[in-house]
């Protein structure tokens, strides 16, 4: 038998640096520090909708190309969509290496800069934009 969709989740979530699981809300949620990156919605609860699927953390602008791209695949999740989450159809169609990838942006957006480095990405830039006194 494969393995559940929580399952391979908690896979992909908990193999990014120091990132650990919470129960919160009654659904698995994933973290990195005390930031959440990614959460579980279960086709059993009000969460899901009838559908398993994972929220996870986004930009507006890629949540709404996601979603405009590929309905069927994607969807704008209760409570955090309005926010730039995206939510993602845990099913036997399941793109298994794209959700990775979307669980690693999602992390990266909440990570400390060393944890990012940890995976190779560049620190976000801490130089603050200063505006010129007028003359």
């Amino acid at each position: 038998m494969p393995p559940s969709v929580l399952t391979r989740l908690r896979k992909a979530c908990l193999a990014l640096p120091e990132a650990h699981e919470v129960e919160a809300w009654g659904a698995p949620t994933f973290r990195v520090k005390n930031k959440l990156f990614a959460m579980f919605a279960s086709k059993n609860d009000h969460h899901g909708g009838g559908r398993d699927g994972v929220w996870i953390k986004c930009t507006p602008t890629n949540q709404q190309l996601l979603i405009s791209t590929w309905p069927t695949r994607f969807f704008k999740p209760p409570y955090v969509g309005p926010s730039g989450w995206v939510g993602v159809y845990l099913d036997v169609h399941t793109d298994w290496d794209g959700t990775r990838e979307l669980l690693r942006d999602g992390y990266l957006a909440v990570a400390p800069a060393k944890l990012r480095q940890a995976l190779g990405e560049p620190a976000p830039s801490t130089r603050v934009a200063r505006k010129r006194p007028r003359r």
